[in-house]
C-alpha cells in the first residue's frame, strides 16, 4: 500500500475549504504535500499562500491548473498564453513541482478536432521557452474522451507522449486514474512515459455515475484497479507524489472536511 509521505491533497477534494483551511488541514492530519488550485491560490493571495506553504513545510506536488490554450483567433490564444505565463510564475512562488495543463477544447463554434490539437500543440511549444527559464515542468493530463469538446482535446496518454516525443524537454505527463484507467494502451503507453510522468492522480469510478464532472469515488468504491495502476507507473520511474483529486458536488463536498480528509487518508493507506 501507498506510503503516507507520498500522499498530496488535490485542494478540488475539499472544496469546502478555502486554501487556508487546506493548508492547515493537511497539517493537523500530517499530510505532507498539496496541490491547489489557481481560483483557491487567488483567494487567499500568492505570496500568502506561499509563505502559509513553506512555514508549514509542506510539498507542493503541482499547480492546478494551466491550459485552455484553444481560441477563436489570435487575440483569445494570446490571452491563454498570457495566462499561463502567470499560471508558471504562481508556479514558482508557491514551488510547485509542476504546472498541470489541461489543454482546452473546442473553439466556440468550431468542429476541428484536428485544429484546436494543432493550437495545443503550439501553444505548449510557445509556453515551454518561458516554463524552461523558470525550471517549471509543465504535465500535459489527458482527459476522458467524453470531455474532448469542452475541456480537453487530448484524450489519451497515446496522444500526450507524442506531443512529449515533438516537444521536448521540460513536458511531461500527469495520470490521472479517472481520466485514462479505461484506455486498452494504458500499460504500454506508462511504460512509454518512462522518465517523464510528473504526477499521478488518483480516486474512483463509480457505476453508475450521476454526473461525469462532479461525482468521482473515493478510492475503493468504484471500479478502477488502482494498485495495479500505481504499479505500472512506478515501473516506469514515478516514485513520487500521489495525489488525491475528487470533484463530488453531491457526497463528499457536502461532508465535514475533516472527515473526508480522515477517509483519504485510510483510503490512500488501504487502496492505493
Amino acid at each position: 500500500m501507498a506510503e503516507l509521505k507520498r500522499l498530496s491533497l488535490n485542494t478540488a477534494t475539499v472544496n469546502q475549504w478555502s486554501l487556508k483551511e487546506c493548508i492547515e488541514g493537511c497539517v493537523r492530519h500530517g499530510v505532507p504535500a498539496i496541490d491547489p488550485w489557481r481560483d483557491k491560490l487567488h483567494e487567499l493571495g500568492v505570496d500568502t499562500a506561499a509563505k502559509m506553504i513553506s512555514d508549514n513545510g509542506l510539498e507542493v506536488s503541482a499547480l492546478c491548473r494551466g491550459g485552455m490554450f484553444t481560441g477563436l483567433d489570435d487575440a483569445s490564444r494570446q490571452v491563454a498564453l498570457d495566462d499561463n505565463r502567470r499560471a508558471v510564475d504562481e508556479a514558482v512562488a508557491i514551488g510547485a513541482q509542476c504546472l498541470v495543463l489541461v489543454v482546452g477544447g473546442l473553439p466556440d463554434g468550431s468542429k476541428d478536432i484536428g485544429e484546436a490539437r494543432g493550437q495545443v500543440r503550439d501553444a505548449i511549444g510557445t509556453l515551454l521557452d518561458y516554463s524552461r527559464s523558470c525550471n517549471i515542468p509543465l504535465a500535459i493530463e489527458p482527459l476522458h474522451p467524453m470531455f474532448a469538446a469542452d475541456r480537453a482535446c487530448v484524450n489519451t496518454l497515446a496522444q500526450a507522449n507524442d506531443l512529449c516525443d515533438e516537444l521536448g524537454d521540460g513536458v511531461g505527463v500527469a495520470v490521472d486514474a479517472y481520466h485514462v484507467w479505461w484506455d486498452p494502451d494504458l500499460a504500454p503507453e506508462i511504460a512509454r512515459a518512462k522518465g517523464r510522468i510528473l504526477g499521478f492522480h488518483v480516486c474512483d469510478w463509480l457505476v453508475p455515475t450521476t454526473d461525469l464532472l462532479l461525482d468521482r469515488g473515493m478510492m475503493g468504491d468504484g471500479v478502477i484497479d488502482l494498485p495495479a495502476m500505481r504499479q505500472m507507473v512506478e515501473a516506469a520511474g514515478y516514485h513520487g507524489l500521489i495525489e488525491v483529486e475528487i470533484f463530488s458536488a453531491e457526497n463528499w463536498w457536502k461532508r465535514d472536511g475533516d472527515e473526508v480528509m480522515q477517509i483519504v487518508i485510510e483510503r490512500f493507506d488501504k487502496v492505493v
